[in-house]
């Protein structure tokens, strides 16, 4: 269990023997105790990834990491690496954005109020005013900021909008809670690495609406869903969790949609979860997740 002075540092850098000792040794040399070392050498893009769980040894404190800034600084530019360190009490500064689909919305908050996802959520954003009441009820600020039809500028403001927002509010992540509009390049862009999406289904499997009538059409024997960061190319971004759920003949189609519903949010809960904890790398067209 992770206490007030514990700390995780996540890496990644070109593959190459004698990275595991070197990271090591700057622990041992501070007399910190590592509670949990996690590693991967991907063969193909020849990237080696690590997140590693520390802590202070014994009774002391380690109210600052100051003191591994610069051996960490010299490993980076010896080994052109790439680090991060935080608090594991530190919360992610998560906004939130929903369309009129509000079970995703609504599970996430729950979460976070008991304390499931260490995450804070200072704002949500919505194209639609359905979720201001639920907003309020968390204390949340809510915005709604709705994109006009046929206005060529609307999407465009809307967006500029919510990054004004997530500047304000300090957000590292967005998360689309169902939010059913397609993000622009320029935004993809500027929060790149840093949305998440949930897709009603297994990527690139029945795209676009009504994911459901598609698979009650296919009768389809296993519905799942897709927690997959955003990209400007439409539900084509690196795959963070997916899961399935098993259904028959006899489900119709509200029956699919509630049971694939229940998958979403555990999807995307998992997917926020392990972001949160630093256990997603992006790796090329693809994650490595340390769950």
């Amino acid at each position: 269990m992770a206490i007030a002075d514990d700390h995780i540092l996540t890496l990644t850098c070109p593959d190459q023997p004698g990275i595991v000792h070197a990271v090591t040794a700057v622990f041992a040399s501070h007399g910190h105790n590592i509670l949990d070392l996690q590693q991967f050498s991907d063969p193909v893009s020849r990237r080696f990834f690590m997140r590693v769980h520390f802590g202070p040894a014994g009774e002391e404190r380690l109210l600052t990491t100051e003191h591994l800034q610069a051996p960490f600084d010299e490993l980076a530019a010896s080994w052109s690496m790439t680090y991060d360190i935080r608090p594991t009490a530190r919360k992610t500064r998560v906004l939130i954005m929903v369309s009129k689909i509000g079970h995703c919305l609504n599970d996430l908050l729950f979460r976070m109020k008991t304390g499931q996802l260490r995450i804070e959520v200072p704002v949500i954003v919505s194209n639609h005013p359905d979720y201001e009441p639920l907003a309020r009820s968390y204390g949340i600020e809510f915005h709604h900021l709705p994109i006009a039809p046929g206005n060529p500028n609307s999407k465009s403001e809307q967006e500029s909008r919510v990054l004004d927002l997530a500047r304000r509010h300090g957000v590292e992540l967005i998360v689309l809670a169902r939010y059913m509009q397609v993000l622009s390049p320029t935004l993809c862009e500027a929060m790149s690495g840093r949305i998440i999406n949930i897709h009603h289904s297994f990527l690139p499997s029945f795209k676009g609406a009504k994911p459901y009538h598609q698979a009650y059409e296919r009768g389809v024997k296993i519905t799942g869903a897709t927690a997959h960061f955003v990209t400007a190319d439409l539900d084509e971004g690196p795959i963070i969790e997916q899961r399935v759920a098993r259904v028959d003949h006899a489900m119709d189609t509200k029956e699919l949609a509630e049971e694939g519903s229940n998958v979403e949010s555990q999807v995307l809960a998992a997917a926020v979860r392990w972001y949160a904890e630093k256990r997603v790398f992006l790796n090329g067209v693809k994650t490595v997740v340390f769950a």
